[in-house]
């Protein structure tokens, strides 16, 4: 169980139930970590504008950054990550086989050079951001412009972030519909909890 509580729309501001009615109509649920951030509605409101413009701006394609923030997340042992990340990047193309094996990507046919240099990049910068090479930069720079660097980077850092504030919070993952502006349907509930 998480160790902080998570609020319900009924609980924030018109604000925040704004950005709360936003969440679930692009997700079907308002995720748990979100629920606690809005205990702190600042950090909130601009956690959320970062986190639009780090994965829906730029020229780099969502599915790739989907594929960093779950290696990342791999990485880093976030179940509550993986849960939601693990869906969006199945939905936007990667297969289950890639995703369940992502940490043999070195070995696998199936991740085009310029992808591995990005999974590359997850997995070194998770587990220690100075030991990036000039090598291993330069490899990057050969696939992507320094905008696009830039956009991977933000990707990998925003996930460390969350994948840490998760962890240390013990965050359940997110069921389908939860934190929603409707009552709670109780057989749905029912259901999710047998």
């Amino acid at each position: 169980m998480s160790r902080i509580s998570r609020l319900d729309r009924s609980e924030v501001t018109p604000e925040m139930a704004t950005l709360y009615d936003k969440a679930f109509a692009q997700r079907g649920n308002v995720p748990n970590m979100f629920r606690v951030m809005a205990h702190r509605p600042e950090i909130f409101a601009t956690m959320q504008a970062h986190f639009g413009a780090v994965l829906n701006t730029g020229t780099l394609p969502t599915k790739l950054k989907e594929l960093i923030i779950v290696r990342t997340s791999q990485v880093n042992e976030t179940p509550y990550c993986l849960a939601s990340h693990t869906i969006l990047a199945r939905g936007l193309g990667w297969n289950d086989d890639q995703l369940s094996h992502l940490a043999d990507w070195a070995s696998r046919t199936d991740f085009t050079p310029a992808e591995k240099a990005a999974l590359r990049l997850a997995e070194t910068v998770t587990r220690d951001a100075h030991a990036v090479s000039d090598e291993q930069f330069a490899e990057l720079r050969g696939f992507y412009s320094e905008g696009e660097v830039v956009e991977l980077l933000c990707a990998i850092g925003l996930f460390n972030y969350f994948n840490r504030f998760n962890n240390a919070l013990k965050m359940e993952p997110t069921k389908p519909g939860e934190g929603g502006c409707a009552a709670p349907d109780i057989t749905t509930e029912a259901s999710i909890t047998t």
